[in-house]
C-alpha cells in the first residue's frame, strides 16, 4: 500500500497512476480538502476543460481516483515518522505504507484583511497566469515589492489597460532585471510607501483603501476591478520539518531540484549523497517522494502540479518493483 498526503491535483493524480498499478493508495486529503483550488473561482487553462470551477475539478479528480480504487480520507497529517518503515498519524491513527508520497502543496499568503477573504475569486487573486485573463481592460493592483510581485504586473500588463504596483517600502526586493521591465513599462504604475487597509467591494473588487505614508500618513480609496496579492507564499511542510530535507523556505527538496540547489548554494549544509539519482522525485528519504508546490516555488500551476503528481507516481512503482532499500 501507498500513502499520498494532499488532496489537491498532485496528490490526486499520483492516486490514479498508483491505483491504476495496482498499489493500493490512501489519500490523506486533509480537512477541508482540496487544496487551493478551492479557493479558485474558474479554471480556465487546466488540460481538457474549457471552463470548470475549481472545486468541480477537484471533485472530478477525487471522482476518477476513487473509480480506480484509491481510498480518500478527509483527515489532516499531525506528524509522521521517516526512520523506518514510513508510516503517518492522524487525529485518529497511525498508518504505515511501504512508500509515501507528499503533496501537500502551498498557500499563498495574505494580508490578512476580513475584505480580502470575503472577495477572495471574486476580484481578489494570488496567481496572474491563472486569472490575469478575467481582467482584460480591466484596472488591476499587484500588492508587493519581490520578484514574484514584478512577475505579476508583467503578465498582467498582458491584459490589464492599468497595472498599479502597490509597495509599503520606497525601494523594490525584485532583482534589478525585474524592477526594470515593470519600471518601464508604460501600463504600469509603483506607489510607493503604501500599504492596503481594505478592499472595497460588496459582490466583487470595486476598489481599495490605500494609507500612503510620504512623509506623512494620508488615506485614499482607489478604484479597482481586482487585486493580485504577491506577498509570498509558504509550503505547507512544516509537519515534514525534520523528516525529510527542505531549503531555507520549507520546500521539500528531490533528487532532481536537490542537485541543482547544491550547485546554486555550494556553501549549503544539503547532504547531496542522501538522495537516490535514480528518482527524480524522490526526496532524502528512501521510499518518500514528494511532488507538486510543496516542492515547486516556480510554476505553482495545477496543471504542472498533476504532472509532477504523475512523475512521482511513476517513481515510486518503479521504486517499489525494483525492492530497493
Amino acid at each position: 500500500m501507498i500513502g499520498i498526503i494532499g488532496g489537491g491535483p498532485a496528490g490526486l493524480s499520483t492516486a490514479i497512476y498508483t491505483a491504476r498499478a495496482g498499489l493500493t493508495p490512501m489519500v490523506f486529503a486533509g480537512s477541508p480538502p482540496g487544496g487551493q483550488l478551492m479557493l479558485t473561482s474558474e479554471v480556465e487553462n487546466f488540460p481538457g476543460y474549457q471552463k470548470i470551477m475549481g472545486s468541480d475539478l477537484v471533485a472530478s479528480l477525487r471522482k476518477q481516483a476513487e473509480a480506480f480504487g484509491t481510498k480518500i480520507i478527509d483527515d489532516n497529517i499531525t506528524s509522521v515518522d521517516f526512520s523506518n518503515e514510513p508510516s503517518v498519524t492522524t487525529s485518529k491513527q497511525t498508518y504505515i505504507f511501504r512508500s509515501i508520497v507528499i503533496a501537500t502543496g502551498a498557500q499563498a499568503l495574505w494580508l490578512g484583511l476580513d475584505s480580502e477573504t470575503r472577495l477572495r475569486g471574486k476580484g481578489v487573486s494570488a496567481c496572474a497566469t491563472c486569472d490575469g485573463f478575467f481582467f482584460r481592460d480591466k484596472k488591476v493592483a499587484v500588492v508587493g515589492g519581490g520578484d514574484t510581485a514584478m512577475e505579476e504586473a508583467q503578465t498582467l500588463t498582458k491584459f490589464a489597460k492599468k497595472v498599479i504596483v502597490i509597495h509599503r517600502r520606497d525601494s523594490f526586493r525584485a532583482s534589478k532585471i525585474m524592477q526594470e521591465r515593470v519600471l518601464n513599462n508604460p501600463k504600469t504604475e509603483v506607489m510607493w510607501n503604501t500599504s492596503v487597509i481594505e478592499i472595497l467591494g460588496e459582490q466583487k473588487v470595486e476598489g481599495i483603501t490605500i494609507k500612503i505614508q510620504n512623509p506623512t500618513s494620508k488615506i485614499k480609496n482607489l478604484t479597482l476591478d481586482g487585486v493580485f496579492m504577491a506577498i509570498g507564499h509558504k509550503p505547507d511542510t512544516e509537519v515534514f520539518k525534520n523528516a525529510v530535507a527542505t531549503d531555507e523556505k520549507g520546500y521539500i527538496l528531490t533528487s532532481s531540484i536537490a542537485a541543482v540547489f547544491k550547485i546554486q548554494n555550494p556553501k549549503s549544509k544539503i547532504d547531496i549523497d542522501l538522495f537516490d539519482m535514480k528518482y527524480q522525485n524522490m526526496t532524502s528519504v528512501h521510499g518518500v517522494f514528494a511532488a507538486g508546490d510543496c516542492v515547486d516555488h516556480t510554476y505553482r500551476q495545477a496543471g504542472t502540479a498533476a504532472g509532477m503528481g504523475i512523475a512521482a507516481a511513476l517513481d515510486a512503482e518503479r521504486w517499489l518493483e525494483r525492492g530497493e532499500k
